[in-house]
């Protein structure tokens, strides 16, 4: 079996469940060592089991996102042990309340827009200068059709991917002449527990699995992969240029 990613340093986020803990998983099957980043410690102890099962390893670390200090120091502890970072799958988020922007709290607005938007933010301050030192740095952060659609009722979470998707472009335009390559994803309705929360009445049997959309990710994450400032759009099992004005 031919592993695509053996050697190389992968950092999930949120990767204590669902695409997350799915790409863990994937990541460790392809032979990378996985950095899983969560808040829970006890899942992230039995994500560790189960990689360890695959044969793989993996480093553990409980943080919370919020929390800037620990973000800032992330990249310089990961240089200073592995002298490189190959990937990173910026996947932790949140998807806020489902209520008009009228009725939005601050609190509940700021909580969204600091988890989607500015820990990915602190995520590629911090680690830049270990992507930039591996021979083949790959970002993928994950977006959403929301970002587009803008439906009613959606506005911290819509707003906040459309804030992503900016994010990742300007970090392409900014390694364009680096080995890095940034892709944003869009995985689509996935039977998650953020899906669920979004769509209590949708039967989760109708839909793809994050362990569906892993291999796609493993494919964006290896070295030979050559675009950047694009998105895969997983229900579409393409990638798309974004449009921009003439």
């Amino acid at each position: 079996m031919t592993k695509p990613l053996e050697g190389r340093l992968a950092l999930v986020t949120g990767a204590s469940r669902g695409i997350g803990r799915a790409a863990a998983l994937a990541f460790a099957r392809a032979g990378a060592h996985v950095i899983a980043l969560a808040r829970t410690a006890g899942a992230l102890e039995e994500l560790d089991d189960e990689i360890r099962e695959l044969g793989g390893n993996a480093t553990l670390v409980p943080l919370d996102l919020s929390d800037a200090g620990g973000v800032e120091k992330l990249g310089p502890a990961l240089l200073e042990r592995w002298g490189k970072l190959d990937i990173l799958l910026a996947n932790a988020g949140v998807l806020g309340s489902l209520t008009p922007l009228s009725h939005e709290t601050e609190k509940d607005w700021a909580k969204v827009l600091d988890t989607n938007v500015t820990a990915n933010w602190r995520l590629i301050k911090s680690l830049d200068p270990a992507l930039r030192a591996s021979d083949a740095g790959r970002v993928l952060l994950m977006s959403s059709g929301a970002a587009h659609k803008c439906t009613a009722y959606w506005g911290p979470y819509s707003v906040s991917k459309a804030a992503v998707e900016a994010l990742g472009r300007t970090y392409a335009a900014e390694t364009a002449t680096t080995p890095v390559k940034v892709m944003l994803v869009n995985p689509g309705p996935l039977r998650t527990k953020m899906r669920a929360e979004a769509m209590p009445g949708e039967d989760p049997m109708t839909l793809k699995t994050p362990e569906d959309l892993a291999p796609h990710l493993v494919r964006i994450a290896s070295p030979d992969w050559a675009e950047s400032g694009k998105i895969f759009d997983f229900p579409q099992g393409k990638v798309l240029t974004p449009q921009l004005p003439a």
